[in-house]
């Protein structure tokens, strides 16, 4: 495996590779969900790269950023032994020269849900994804389904743009519990980590009035609602029942949507979801 820090020694190394090229990028700190991304690629692809970089343009508050968990030494270990061929782990500066002055912004869907709460994230998001497709070059690239706007974001630019390659998501992997794997979820003290499996119940609870046949978006929200409300150490930030293309907010009978919240526990910011299918009939 060969560890680059530079994009003159990523796209050397590119030139390389043999085809197709599968690339999965993430901001470290990895877990069971991101090696599933990983082992998606590697059998997909007959070469696989993996970027390891936290973007700081996506961040809207500094503390975040600062309190975001690191440990590169582990990952590219993690990376060695699941059988990557490459990771490029750039600087700030080789990301971000100075006199960098160019934002990527996908129009509509990116100032509602979590665009709504977090300011800037998804220009940061669609900018840095431009910039290591532009660099690696990949014929896929893999996204996990808990960040599922910016799975719909990422796909949008790519369409638009005309980046000729193949996004992929893999499902939400979880702990035992329900709880969605997350790099934030190390900051959960032993009581928050104990509640916190109440998101997925939440969200569970509507995927389960789904099946049995409710179609009205708003009895569907307030089952989440009822939910977490049972439990007054989560704060909510918002539950949603969206479009799963537009991301807009579905009202009265629905054929499918995309079931989503985000909610703090302590001082942690989790977010997870659940997509309501068509029905098969």
């Amino acid at each position: 495996m060969q560890v680059c820090r530079t994009i003159e020694e990523l796209r050397a190394l590119r030139a390389q590779l043999p085809a197709p090229v599968g690339f999965v990028p993430t901001m470290g700190y990895l877990h069971a969900g991101h090696l599933e991304l990983v082992r998606r690629s590697l059998l997909e692809n007959a070469a696989t790269v993996v970027s390891i970089f936290v973007n700081p343009t996506q961040f809207d508050r500094k503390d975040d950023l600062e309190a975001y968990p690191r440990d590169v030494p582990r990952d590219i270990r993690l990376l060695e032994e699941a059988g990557v061929d490459v990771v490029f782990v750039p600087e700030v500066e080789e990301m971000y020269p100075n006199g960098f002055a160019t934002t990527v912004h996908v129009s509509g869907m990116t100032d509602v849900l979590e665009g709504a709460h977090r300011p800037g994230h998804f220009d940061g998001v669609a900018t840095v994804v431009s910039k290591l497709f532009n660099i690696v070059q990949p014929d896929r690239a893999y996204f996990g389904q808990k960040d599922a706007q910016q799975v719909v974001v990422v796909k949008r630019l790519v369409a638009d743009l005309n980046f000729p390659i193949e996004i992929r998501t893999v499902p939400i992997v979880r702990e035992h519990d329900g709880l969605a794997l997350s790099s934030r979820n190390v900051r959960l003290s032993p009581h928050g980590r104990a509640i916190a499996p109440t998101l997925y119940q939440a969200l569970h609870a509507a995927e389960e009035a789904w099946v049995q046949g409710e179609r009205r978006a708003e009895v569907l929200r307030n089952l989440v609602e009822e939910r977490l409300a049972q439990e007054p150490a989560i704060r909510v930030e918002y539950v949603s029942l969206a479009d799963p293309e537009t991301l807009q907010e579905l009202s009265g009978e629905i054929e499918a949507g995309l079931l989503s919240l985000a909610a703090w526990i302590e001082n942690v910011r989790l977010i997870d979801n659940i997509p309501l299918p068509p029905s098969k009939e």
